[in-house]
């Protein structure tokens, strides 16, 4: 059994990660975060130590490594806002404890490099959530794709539409200081999972950026790809809003779609098990979604792209101007 301790138990997605570590038969010795609300804690690990200021939780963790305590940890799980993670990282690392960490591991690529340097200097491991590598249909297509080829240069739409409310742009993730945005905060694991499908960026696009929603297209070692992240509910697909399902994921590859909607929530726990066993995502694996989403966070708007996703039209209103938007 392994000693866990987890950064943001008040967060959204905390909850996966403690039923993760339940689940894997380990053991929740503290948790921290500045919210009060974690009365979840008392499902998995009612005995867990709580804290609501990081100094505090950080001169505990040290206490339990220089005692040499039956309880000083050999896992830290990071939960808290995107802008804080690395920082969150090195505090892992500082108390001797490999880190599981929620995407992105960084918001910008160079701060890879600091936490690469301390994984040597600390001799511990650092690991990333990229769970869609996990999902059985996904990896059943890059098994595919690696001993059948396609003939000729497949055309992908990916598409990523998942309902929030107000209290979205209000929080952190409605900062892109801080969230780095949508094709950050939502989008990593969706260009993440397409550069380990069809390979590395050979040229990007974007055609629309707002701070609901966000499109583009990339050319890939292995493929075309036209991409639309949304956070805005009008534009969750009709059998969608029928099934009243809060989130729409496909990706089509030369018009045949893989839906993969269900099941992507229930993957923490086989990212655990992964780590445990000695597998895992780490640093070098990480960097280049986080390399290609910064370049599109700061790449120029292309007005008339030549390849564009479905999702997007040319309005009456706009020809004059050739602004992209999505319908609705």
């Amino acid at each position: 059994m392994k000693n866990f301790a987890l950064i943001g138990a008040a967060g959204y997605i905390a909850p996966r990660h403690f039923k993760a570590i339940a689940d894997t038969g380990n053991h929740l010795v503290a948790a921290v975060d500045p919210k009060d609300s974690v009365g979840v804690l008392d499902r998995h690990f009612p005995n867990a130590r709580f804290f609501t200021e990081i100094e505090r939780f950080d001169r505990f963790l040290e206490k339990l490594r220089r005692e040499r305590s039956p309880e000083r940890i050999d896992y830290l799980a990071v939960c808290s806002p995107n802008y804080l993670h690395d920082a969150h990282v090195r505090l892992g690392l500082r108390v001797h404890a490999d880190v599981i960490c929620e995407k992105p591991l960084t918001i910008t690529p160079w701060n890879l490099d600091a936490l690469m340097d301390l994984e040597l200097e600390f001799e511990r491991k650092v690991y990333t959530v990229l769970q869609l590598r996990l999902l059985p249909q996904l990896r059943a297509l890059k098994e595919r794709l690696e001993q059948q080829p396609p003939a000729k240069r497949p055309q992908v739409v990916l598409s990523y539409v998942t309902r929030r409310g107000p209290w979205y742009q209000v929080s952190w993730k409605g900062d892109e200081e801080k969230s780095g945005g949508v094709a950050m905060n939502i989008g990593i694991h969706f260009f993440d999972l397409l550069l380990w499908l069809f390979g590395t960026t050979r040229r990007k696009e974007v055609h629309l950026r707002t701070p609901t929603k966000m499109a583009g297209m990339l050319e890939l070692e292995r493929a075309d790809v036209t991409w639309f992240l949304s956070i805005d509910a009008r534009d969750l697909p009709p059998a969608a809003l029928t099934k009243g399902e809060p989130a729409f994921r496909s990706l089509t590859m030369d018009g045949d779609e893989l839906e993969f909607s269900s099941g992507f929530t229930e993957l923490h726990t086989q990212v655990y098990r992964d780590v445990l066993a000695g597998g895992g995502y780490g640093l070098a694996e990480a960097r280049p979604a986080v390399e290609l989403v910064h370049g599109l966070r700061r790449a120029e708007i292309v007005e008339r792209p030549a390849l564009a996703h479905p999702s997007l039209r040319l309005t009456a209103r706009d020809s004059a101007g050739g602004s992209w938007f999505p319908p609705g």
